[in-house]
């Protein structure tokens, strides 16, 4: 044996000894996690996924982390983690825009950890009714992407539906163009999913001109019908193709490159604040000049900063609005509380439809 065969097998002798105090530290954990659950029974309390612990457990980690390995990585690490000792209290059901393959089911996987029942639910409605109904515990669905804007329908449900927001997750998307067999040229038709289409266009113009582009419900639905059709392509996520047996004939053909899908989590219980969070609300604004303005000019008041405002039809007669607004802070601050309580008093329609931790900066989208 070498020197160099020496150096290697000692280090992986040491690897494999800090494996094994890993593997004890981690079935420790989950020891706690059991008798958390059992507290928790004992004292009635049946509420096991806290969204604004796990925000801040995630978030002390990395901004404590002064070794090697990115605090991105390091989060995700401990998202499966702390997703496979919730599991043991017990799996959340979890449903999401599908069928499997979308990015939303990679967003959904991006914040609860894969240990979970995540169950593919036909439109961003069904999402809503699936949670609703108490079937499932939490709903993942688009909210808005930084190329196209925002998902109205995401939007609309939200004016009658009694859930709130509970989470957000960012997932930089990255567009495929893939097929069974061929090439970029031998292409006649695409399919994908409207928003998809959208955030590809300059490339899709440039590189296949002549293909059909056909409109289909979501990225995995493209998927399979290009595995079925010869001659027939999809744009997706590469697991898409993964999970279809197709062929990536092109990657990244988003025209931005910094091309991010915000999704929202959907749930049933409001959320503690973690010291950096969002909150959402709609409102509707009276018939008159300055209307928006006045309401708007309480977040100045109160020095809370705004996130996005968009408006949306209300279906309550024509030309009638609602409003969505994110911002900084949590409904506990006396900030916040002070001024949606303004806003309510003073707006027709009002809805808050939840405080929430913020996505942090150290998240990788």
């Amino acid at each position: 044996m070498n020197e160099v065969d020496k150096k290697l097998g000692a280090i992986r002798r040491e690897i494999d000894s800090v494996d094994k105090e890993l593997l004890a530290l981690i079935n420790r954990r989950a020891g706690l996690a059991k008798k958390v659950a059992e507290v928790k029974d004992g004292g009635g309390s049946a509420q096991y996924y806290r969204p604004e612990r796990e925000a801040e457990v995630l978030r002390a980690l990395v901004e404590g982390n002064d070794g090697l390995l990115p605090g991105a990585h390091l989060s995700r690490i401990f998202q499966e983690i702390m997703s496979a000792c919730r599991a043991l209290q017990k799996p959340l059901a979890v449903a999401y825009l599908g069928p499997e393959g979308t990015f939303t089911e990679s967003a959904a996987f991006k914040h609860f950890g894969h240990a979970v029942d995540a169950s593919p639910v036909d439109g961003i409605g069904g999402v809503f009714r699936q949670v609703e109904s108490g079937t499932s515990d939490y709903g993942v669905v688009p909210i808005e992407n930084s190329t196209e804007g925002v998902v109205g329908h995401t939007l609309d449900m939200f004016v009658s539906s009694s859930l709130c927001i509970c989470g957000e997750v960012e997932l930089r998307i990255h567009q495929c163009l893939m097929a069974s067999a061929g090439d970029v040229a031998g292409i006649g038709k695409i399919y994908s999913h409207q928003q998809s289409f959208a955030q590809c266009r300059r490339w899709l113009d440039s590189h296949v001109p002549d293909a059909v582009r056909e409109t289909v419900s979501s990225n995995g639905e493209a998927a399979r019908r290009a595995a079925a059709e010869p001659g027939a392509g999809a744009i997706a996520g590469e697991h898409a193709a993964r999970d279809n047996g197709l062929q990536v004939l092109a990657s990244n053909i988003e025209d931005e490159p910094g091309n991010t899908t915000r999704f929202v989590v959907l749930g049933r219980h409001s959320v503690g604040a973690t010291g950096q969070d969002k909150t959402s609300v709609l409102f509707s604004t009276k018939d008159r000049p300055g209307a928006l303005y006045e309401l708007l000019q309480l977040f100045k008041t109160r020095g809370i900063n705004m996130t996005r405002i968009e408006s949306r039809p209300s279906r309550r007669g024509n030309w009638s609005y609602v409003f969505y607004v994110d911002f900084q802070g949590h409904v506990s601050d006396g900030n916040v509380s002070a001024a949606l309580a303004e806003i309510e008093a003073l707006a027709p329609f009002y809805k808050f439809l939840g405080s929430y931790p913020q996505c942090g900066p150290w998240v990788e989208p």
